[in-house]
């Protein structure tokens, strides 16, 4: 459904977008040919193609509204959300030509304002519909985060069993290592898949950054070949491993979270801000036939 979304119906609604942008251009030259009046959107052909665009604006609106109307026999979902992408496309087109891009400090501007950010913020949701649900399905490799949180759990209670037959140094940093584990955090530390998480190397020492378990991965790696006995190298080795293992699956979990937040990102802007289109197109409308 996403790969087609685009070319629903042979492309109809892109052909009927560049349909009404043609249109709509020619309606904005006409005004050329009236002598003394410039392009502006006070002139019958400005009210028309502001008409065009109100309406436009409202009908894209209800995109939410018809995809929860499940019985509904207007359309299908997939045909008004490919028409919802090349139409409001093509409002920038027609929205411009209505202003004739004479923009200033006030409610007006605001509303084409308003009107662009929406725009954009659908493009992203466009891109976020197409290819995100794919990234994230890849990266999850078949299972949910239910099932990689709970193996994390197996994992760091494996490697606390492991850790206590090494001397006190590997056990002091093993367990701060997992105690300093930070998944998740702030919204923007979400979206860059940031890595906060630290580890204590020495007693008494201030925790340093652990990013992706690389300080105890890489003390581990260098504990080895100084280990004195078969036994420890053993123990050090089945560390090196579960830590391989749990740094795998805290990254996953990471990207994970960094993927649906991405998603989530999109739905906190476009909602909103198209609340706020039709707020500001309203009182555009209203001051337009109060004062002009």
């Amino acid at each position: 459904m996403r790969e087609s979304l685009l070319g629903w119906q042979k492309q109809r609604y892109l052909k009927w977008s560049i349909f009404a942008a043609v249109v709509c251009i020619a309606l904005y030259v006409s005004q050329s040919f009236q002598p003394g009046q410039p392009p502006n959107g006070g002139t019958w052909q400005g009210y028309v193609l502001g008409t065009v665009g109100a309406g436009l604006i409202i009908w894209l609106s209800l995109l939410g509204i018809r995809k929860r109307k499940y019985r509904s026999t207007i359309g299908t979902v997939q045909g008004w959300t490919s028409a919802h992408v090349y139409l409001g496309i093509a409002l920038l087109i027609i929205a411009t030509l209505h202003c004739a891009a004479q923009f200033g400090w006030n409610v007006h501007t605001l509303a084409y304002v308003l009107m662009c950010l929406v725009i954009a913020s659908g493009v992203y949701g466009l891109y976020v519909y197409m290819h995100l649900p794919t990234r994230i399905a890849e990266n999850s490799s078949g299972r949910n985060n239910e099932q990689w949180l709970a193996e994390l759990v197996d994992l760091d209670e494996e490697i606390r069993k492991v850790v206590r037959r090494t001397d006190a140094d590997i056990q002091l940093m093993v367990v701060s290592a997992l105690e300093l584990t930070r998944l998740g955090g702030g919204v923007w530390q979400q979206l860059r898949a940031t890595d906060k998480s630290m580890v204590q190397i020495t007693d008494g020492g201030r925790p340093i950054a652990n990013t992706e378990q690389s300080a105890v991965i890489d003390v581990l790696t260098k504990r080895i070949p100084d280990a004195r006995k078969a036994a420890d190298a053993e123990v050090l080795n089945e560390l090196l491993a579960l830590f391989g293992r749990r740094q795998f699956v805290l990254h996953l979990l990471r990207r994970d979270t960094r993927l649906r937040g991405l998603v989530k990102v999109w739905l906190a802007l476009h909602i909103p801000l198209t609340v706020a289109l039709l707020g500001a197109l309203t009182v555009h409308i209203i001051s337009v036939f109060l004062y002009w």
